[in-house]
């Protein structure tokens, strides 16, 4: 190898096909979890890659354990379904996840009470308290349970601990991706590929416009051996001692959301999406170390000072912090129409559209990129302004842009057609017909299914 200033030249060297089929999704996160399944429900071969040991990316691996904007806040309707719902159905019948009933969405104080520490309430209301609202909370290993379930059950062809490297570009087309395993390098071949990565590693790589972003950083951690009931006991009949000592745990932890902790389906254990740290780059290595270890360092200060200080929390223990580190934000794909803050505010209505967020709707083209066929993006990194982004990002509207990228995916491999040539009016039809609502009709969930019915889980089979 020749040194070339701070560059070495690798060789040329062959890489083995270990794979092919119609459709690969890299990253098997909610977005390519959701592409994945609903490529292979509508009949393409399937290959799911993914770098960790388990499905399900930050909401399981990433412990962010509440499925949340997929409420309409002005409609006063559930806005994501399709198979985000079935995650939630499924994990519900195995008391895994919770969720409040629909005649106890709303204003009731006393459905906050009830609901309050579980999350599963409209964050950007300015109500106080904020009013309760459909979404979900839930276990980590019980989406990666359904996942693997959803996987095996349609046949897709699963292949973790494999590491995406580069994409596969001929004649301006993908063919595929190579990917770095134990095995050494292998190429995985395809006519779609689905990049949900969620820092668009394979558009990126293919030399697909983009920008970068940045956002906060997390180490999401789990404590177990908490009396909730004390807890929320002391919030609720003390509420200035409480606050005082909220401020300083929030203090110590360098930055947090308003609630620090959350309950979950497992008896005293509670999740805390916090530490949030900026000004990290989730990109590079040496940034996601020092999340890793800033991370941790607040996490056992926050611990022994709740056990002193914090009822409730006084024989509270330290369960897991996430294996997957929270970013939130990096590379952003630039595509054929790029989503502004202005759209998400005014709630614009597209006439493409194949996906529905809190109170917004995302067209098709914000997964499609420029200058390259047979690609889609779905996931946290779809076309969007950095500031459209953060307000965009939860997991239930990325679940729905990976459904409707598979189903593009199947769609144009049945008429021949390249994604990006896909009659949309067929892609929203078909969504709508399996449950989903891509957001193209008027009025409440136009045209689409009904709903099981809503259910306490903690009463479900």
């Amino acid at each position: 190898m020749n040194m070339i200033s701070d560059w070495i030249q690798e060789p040329a060297r062959d890489v083995r096909v270990a794979a092919q089929a119609n459709v690969v999704v890299v990253g098997g996160g909610p977005a390519g979890l959701s592409a994945a399944i609903a490529a292979a429900r509508n009949g393409a071969e399937v290959i799911l890659l993914e770098r960790y040991n388990h499905l399900g990316g930050l909401a399981s691996g990433g412990m962010v354990l509440v499925l949340d904007d997929m409420w309409d806040n002005h409609l006063h309707e559930i806005s994501v379904r399709g198979t985000c719902m079935t995650f939630i159905e499924r994990m519900a019948a195995r008391k895994l996840a919770y969720f409040p009933r629909a005649d106890e969405w709303g204003d009731d104080p006393a459905s906050y009470r009830k609901w309050g520490r579980w999350g599963t309430f409209d964050f950007h209301s300015q109500k106080n308290p904020h009013p309760v609202c459909f979404a979900a909370a839930f276990d980590p290993d019980a989406m990666k349970r359904v996942a693997l379930e959803m996987v095996e059950s349609l046949g897709i062809k699963l292949r973790l601990h494999s590491w995406f490297s580069r994409t596969l570009v001929e004649d301006g087309k993908v063919r595929g991706v190579i990917c770095e395993t134990k095995s050494g390098r292998e190429a995985i071949l395809a006519d779609v590929v689905i990049d949900a990565t969620g820092d668009l590693d394979v558009a990126a790589s293919a030399g697909v416009p983009h920008v970068g972003g940045s956002y906060i950083t997390t180490t999401v951690f789990r404590l177990g051996g908490v009396d909730t009931e004390a807890a929320e006991r002391f919030e609720a009949e003390d509420p200035e001692t409480f606050a005082a000592i909220d401020r300083q745990i929030k203090r110590i932890l360098g930055g947090s959301w308003g609630y620090w902790w959350l309950k979950t389906p497992l008896p005293g254990v509670v999740w805390c999406n916090c530490p949030h740290m900026a000004g990290l780059d989730g990109l590079k290595p040496e940034d996601l170390t020092r999340a890793e270890m800033q991370g941790r360092s607040h996490i056992h200060a926050v611990v022994e000072f709740a056990r002193e200080k914090l009822p409730g929390f006084e024989n509270c223990y330290v369960i897991d912090v996430a294996p997957q580190t929270g970013v939130r934000q990096t590379r952003l794909l630039q595509g054929e129409y790029v989503m502004t803050k202005e759209d998400l505010a005014q709630r614009t209505r597209f006439s493409d559209s194949i996906a529905r967020g809190r109170d917004y709707y995302m067209p098709y083209r914000v997964l499609l990129p420029k200058e390259i066929d047979n690609l889609l993006v779905a996931g946290r990194h779809y076309s969007a302004t950095s500031q459209a982004q953060k307000m965009s990002r939860e997991i239930p509207p990325c679940m729905a842009m990976g459904e409707a990228a598979g189903v593009a995916a199947a769609l144009a491999l049945n008429a021949g057609v390249t994604v990006r040539d896909v009659d949309v009016t067929a892609l929203q039809k078909t969504l709508r017909a399996q449950g989903a609502d891509p957001g193209d009709q008027s009025g409440r969930n136009a045209d689409i299914p009904p709903l099981a019915a809503h259910i306490d889980a903690r009463e479900a089979a």
